[in-house]
């Protein structure tokens, strides 16, 4: 009896020791720019993936977007970012020219559910075959008017380029000069921009085969002439009138509170911050687009919203694959998380925020997100169009023509040759 005992303990023995060890709990670090709602809903999300997995810890690294880019640059060039971040579709050619700098998420598709999102989608953040980030949301450009004050105006929303000119006339003639049908920041400009010439040319702006500029010099004189003529319209304020309104958000600016300034061109995936601050009852509704006569390209800048990364540094590519298949594919982090990111891409979130009665197809967002996937777009706009150095390029050429410091047609040759010096250097 005591031999069968001191077997059974000798054999319980080695059955343990045979065991792996216990494993240990994992560390990721999350990272994101956004709002106090973003902020809030993200960490309540964070809390419920720690509760479902509470091997995984999690720490929060957030801040608003004012040098979040830097700070990230700084980052991976040590090899220090984030396991997870949230990242702009134009980061792709300032972190991954070749598809190596982020971690390639394909490797991760036993964990992360692609099923749930469209091939295209998915096509738009990957990079030689490597899918650089799941798009959180798609976004685009779209006119959204202040009702109280085009009523006051007693001007329909327009539905041409020409209409829109004539408004800015009515405005100033019926509201007074501080009245404008919109506002727009240089970067909302930029974009509004594109979109006539695309339509009036059917040509995109770069040409990433050449690594070029597509457009000739007369055209980027026409590109300026037409900012020239929206402000001489009254259409918009012009960036010297802006700038004296100081520099926080424009939707915290007292003009747009008040309705003075009567719309904007905006993203549908942030537009209800921009509703939200207006004086009550007014509110914001979806404009018509501009269209060219034979446009067969509305010319939107219509991408991905944001991205979720994971670091290529990472050393727990599955614990963060798990943090991104619960933040866009299960219930309660989708729930807890909202439109705060856009509407979703995610099929399973889009059901489950559907059913909740969450999305809503007459909320601003939702209606602006329709509008844009009903408009043509052939051509796909290059990120680089999108690079921070030709957008901060473009507002200081503005400023040159608003300031009186070149005319339009030097301002407009001084911005080509300077967009094609960035290019070069970016796309090399």
């Amino acid at each position: 009896m005591k031999k069968v005992l001191l077997s059974a303990a000798i054999s319980t023995i080695l059955g343990l020791t045979a065991l792996p060890s216990m494993a240990k709990d994992v560390d990721l670090r999350m990272s994101w720019w956004g709002g106090n709602g973003r902020h809030q809903v993200t960490l309540k999300a964070l809390e419920e993936f720690h509760k479902q997995n509470p091997d995984i810890n999690v720490k929060a690294e957030y801040t608003g977007w004012d040098g979040h880019l830097s700070r990230l640059t700084t980052q991976i060039a040590g090899g220090t970012e984030p396991d997870v971040m949230q990242t702009n579709w134009n980061w792709l050619p300032i972190f991954s020219k070749t598809g190596d700098g982020f971690y390639d998420l394909n490797k991760m598709k036993d964990v992360i559910d692609l099923s749930q999102f469209d091939a295209k989608e998915l096509q738009t953040t990957t990079v030689n075959g490597k899918l650089n980030g799941i798009p959180i949301s798609v976004t685009a450009r779209v006119f959204y008017f202040n009702d109280e004050t085009w009523k006051k105006a007693g001007v329909e929303y327009p539905k041409t380029w020409d209409a829109l000119m004539e408004a800015g006339k009515t405005f100033e003639s019926k509201l007074g000069k501080q009245y404008y049908p919109v506002v727009l920041e240089h970067q909302d400009t930029l974009a509004l921009l594109n979109s006539y010439m695309v339509q009036k040319y059917n040509t995109a702006a770069i040409d990433e085969k050449t690594k070029k500029l597509a457009w000739s010099k007369d055209q980027w004189n026409e590109f300026f002439q037409m900012y020239k003529k929206l402000v001489d319209s009254h259409v918009m304020p012009d960036t010297k009138y802006y700038a004296s309104f100081g520099k926080s958000n424009m939707y915290e600016m007292k003009p747009w509170i008040q309705g003075e300034w009567g719309g904007t061109y905006m993203w549908n995936s942030t537009i209800n911050k921009y509703s939200d601050n207006l004086k009550p009852p007014a509110k914001l509704e979806l404009g018509n687009y501009p269209m060219l006569e034979g446009a067969t390209d509305a010319g939107l800048f219509f991408k991905p919203a944001q991205m979720l990364s994971i670091g290529k540094s990472t050393k727990n590519p599955e614990a963060a694959a798990k943090l991104i298949n619960f933040l866009l594919n299960n219930k309660e982090a989708v729930d807890t998380l909202g439109l705060e990111r856009g509407v979703p891409l995610s099929k399973a979130a889009v059901k489950f925020l559907t059913e909740d009665g969450i999305i809503k197809e007459d909320d601003p967002a939702v209606s602006g997100l329709r509008l844009a996937q009903s408009l043509p777009t052939k051509l796909s706009v290059s990120p680089y169009f999108d690079d921070p150095q030709i957008v901060a390029q473009f507002g200081t050429t503005l400023q040159y023509i608003d300031y009186g410091q070149k005319s339009v047609e030097d301002a407009a040759t001084d911005f080509q040759r300077q967009a094609e010096r960035i290019l070069r250097r970016a796309m090399r």
